[in-house]
C-alpha cells in the first residue's frame, strides 16, 4: 500500500541529495574561517554565566561544525549556572583556582588543569565555583556537537537548575 509519505518519498533521488549535500558542503568549507580570532568575540551573559562562543551549533561561518567550544569567566568569589546535561564535555583550566560540584562530589582545580565531565545516560549536574576573592578563574571547554544527532537534549535532558548571579543581575537590571 503506497502511502502519502511514500509518494512524498519517490519525488527525490536521494543519492543526488547526497551528492548535493557534497557540493553545499565543499562550497561552504571554502570560504569558512580557518582561524577564530578571540578578540572578535562577544563576551555574552547568559544563565551560566559569562562567556565567549568560538564554535556554536548556531555559528556556521566556520570551518569545523563538530564541536562546542567556549570560553567561560567566572568573576571573582562566584560561581556559573547549575546544569544538568549529557556530559562528554572537556574544561582546561586557564587562570584561577576554584572547584567543580559535578553530582553532589567536589573536585578542586587550579590553573593549567583539565576537569573530564563524563558521559552519563541519565546526564550529569554541574556548576563551578571561583574560591578567589579577587581574581576571575576562566576556562575554555570543548564538546561533541551532538545537537545535530541526540537533539538539544542530548538524550538526558537539558535543563538550567541555577542562573549564574552575574546573569541575574542583568536580567534584574533590564
Amino acid at each position: 500500500m503506497e502511502t502519502a509519505r511514500t509518494q512524498q518519498l519517490a519525488q527525490k533521488n536521494y543519492w543526488e541529495e547526497l551528492l548535493k549535500m557534497r557540493d553545499e558542503q565543499r562550497a561552504h568549507l571554502k570560504d569558512a574561517l580557518q582561524v577564530v580570532r578571540g578578540d572578535e568575540l562577544p563576551q555574552e551573559v547568559n544563565p551560566q554565566g559569562l562567556m565567549r562562543w568560538y564554535l556554536h551549533p548556531a555559528i556556521k561561518d566556520t570551518v569545523l561544525q563538530t564541536f562546542i567550544f567556549f570560553e567561560q569567566e567566572i568573576p571573582p568569589g562566584s560561581r556559573t549556572g547549575r546544569m544538568r546535561f549529557q556530559g562528554g564535555q572537556v574544561i582546561i583550566i586557564l587562570e584561577g583556582s576554584g572547584y567543580t560540584m559535578l553530582d553532589g562530589v567536589k573536585h578542586s582545580w587550579s590553573k593549567d588543569d583539565v576537569l573530564n565531565l563524563p558521559i552519563r545516560g541519565p546526564g550529569i549536574v554541574v556548576q563551578h565555583f571561583n574560591t578567589d576573592p579577587k581574581n576571575p578563574a576562566k576556562f575554555v571547554a570543548v564538546e561533541p556537537n551532538w545537537f545535530a544527532c541526540t537533539t538539544v537534549d542530548r538524550g538526558s535532558g537539558f535543563e538550567q537548575l541555577e542562573d549564574a548571579p552575574e546573569y541575574q543581575k542583568a536580567k534584574r537590571s533590564r
